[in-house]
């Protein structure tokens, strides 16, 4: 469906400014070319009308089939999951910056989405370190408060201007003789009125910083005070304490259960430990383990059912995972999940993500009580909707409901799917489980006319 690019609120013009040269970002091109946290070794391109080509074509195709390179880390990163936060952990710097470059998997747990503690850290000690994404997104919220205070004063000029330009008429239609106000005098005077709000007092009492300080060599002290901090920040080399003490990293990299899973099972290339051991768990066993814990209080294991939370979200996880989006969480925005189409540093979310069951199998309506409890599970009423759909609107997202058909408990009775829980095969349980999309837009008559 095409779509149209509205121009941002930074790209409009109100009369002649001045242009702000734009700040250095990373490359993020580079820094997150991988979409997983795997390395490909694709076949060189093959053109059939040159000789030297499928020669070279076949020898790297021979001898990656007979020597393959290894695609996943070795050893595997680890992490160990945390029962108070039901998420996984990890501590290693470079696999922290690993599953976040490629994959943007987790979040800093002392950050909003990257972790950049470090960076804010050395930023704040003095040391010359590059913006972070925080600090970005900071600063062009500041930018575009700026912006809309700029536009408001200049709209609200124009109207008094057009004020003023009406009384100029009078009631024979001829112009009369008034003085315009110059537009320099009111500048002059709103510079004035700022330069008085930082000097108060006349010649007795500056107010510097806040502080109301008498006139003389106090005045002199405070300023050389902020001029030698000042210095201090600019030139880090002077600050050798901080330099030479290095600065403990105190972030880790929390995923969510989905995420660990994801890694673990579906690409490979986590281990995930409790807590004081070092041994891995085994998939199966951490499978449950999720399962259990995705409840609150965690349940036991024969109270397992085929529409656990963690299931069922698990499965629209590795869904949208599998067809190349970026997924992340969405409690911002009251949604499961959010679909970036790179990823949350080159665009906003396409799409807005609820999960919903569905009980359409027969097993769930051959009594009375299983039909009941479905119908309870899956029902949702139209004023919960519409207000998902009204937030996502506002924010330009489109909604996805993703239906989950949820199967029957295997043998559709309930001992035997309790039976054998602790060592299931996880891929043909997944297997079971299908997920429909339906896209939820909101009516506006302007724009639905067709």
């Amino acid at each position: 469906m095409p779509s149209t690019t509205l121009p941002r609120a930074s790209e409009r013009s109100f009369g002649t400014e001045e242009k702000k040269v734009p700040l250095s970002r990373p490359n993020y091109n580079a820094l997150h070319a991988q979409p997983l946290p795997l390395k490909i070794y694709p076949l060189p391109p093959l053109i059939p009308h040159n000789p030297l080509s499928i020669l070279y074509y076949a020898f790297t195709f021979l001898y990656q089939t007979f020597f393959p390179p290894l695609s996943h880390p070795n050893p595997k990163w680890r992490a160990f999951f945390s029962f108070e936060t039901r998420s996984a952990q990890v501590i290693d710097a470079h696999a922290i910056r690993a599953l976040w470059e490629n994959g943007f998997f987790g979040k800093g747990n002392l950050s909003r989405s990257e972790p950049s503690w470090l960076d804010r850290e050395m930023r704040r000690r003095g040391i010359v370190v590059g913006e972070t994404s925080e600090e970005i997104t900071r600063r062009r919220r500041e930018e575009r408060r700026e912006f809309k205070k700029k536009r408001a004063r200049k709209e609200r000029e124009a109207i008094e201007q057009a004020l003023i330009d009406e009384r100029r008429i009078d009631l024979n239609g001829h112009f009369e003789s008034v003085t315009k106000t110059s537009t320099v005098n009111e500048e002059v005077n709103e510079e004035a009125r700022e330069a008085s709000h930082d000097v108060k007092g006349g010649s007795d009492s500056i107010i510097y910083s806040g502080l109301t300080v008498p006139a003389h060599e106090n005045t002199e002290m405070i300023i050389h005070e902020q001029t030698s901090v000042l210095e201090t920040m600019h030139h880090p080399q002077e600050n050798h304490a901080d330099t030479e003490r290095a600065i403990e990293d105190q972030e880790h990299l929390q995923l969510t259960m989905e995420e660990a899973f994801f890694l673990a099972y579906g690409l490979g290339v986590l281990e995930i430990s409790s807590p004081g051991s070092s041994m891995p768990i085994p998939i199966d066993t951490l499978f449950v383990l999720f399962r259990q814990n995705s409840y609150f209080p965690p349940v036991l294991l024969p109270d397992l059912r085929t529409d656990d939370p963690f299931l069922v979200s698990y499965v629209v996880y590795h869904h949208f995972r599998s067809l190349g989006w970026v997924v992340r969480s969405g409690v911002k925005f009251a949604v499961d999940y959010l679909l970036y189409n790179r990823g949350p540093v080159f665009s906003h979310a396409e799409f807005a993500v609820i999960i919903l069951p569905s009980y359409r199998h027969s097993y769930w309506h051959e009594t009375t009580e299983r039909h009941r409890e479905a119908m309870r599970r899956e029902s949702k009423d139209w004023w919960w909707l519409h207000c998902v759909n009204r937030v996502q609107s506002q924010v330009r997202k489109s909604l996805v409901i993703a239906y989950v058909e949820i199967p029957p408990p295997q043998g559709h009775t309930s001992k035997s799917c309790e039976k054998g829980q602790q060592n299931v095969n996880v891929s043909k349980l997944l297997q079971r489980y299908t997920v429909r999309e339906m896209i939820f837009r909101r009516w506006i008559p302007n724009r639905s006319r067709d």
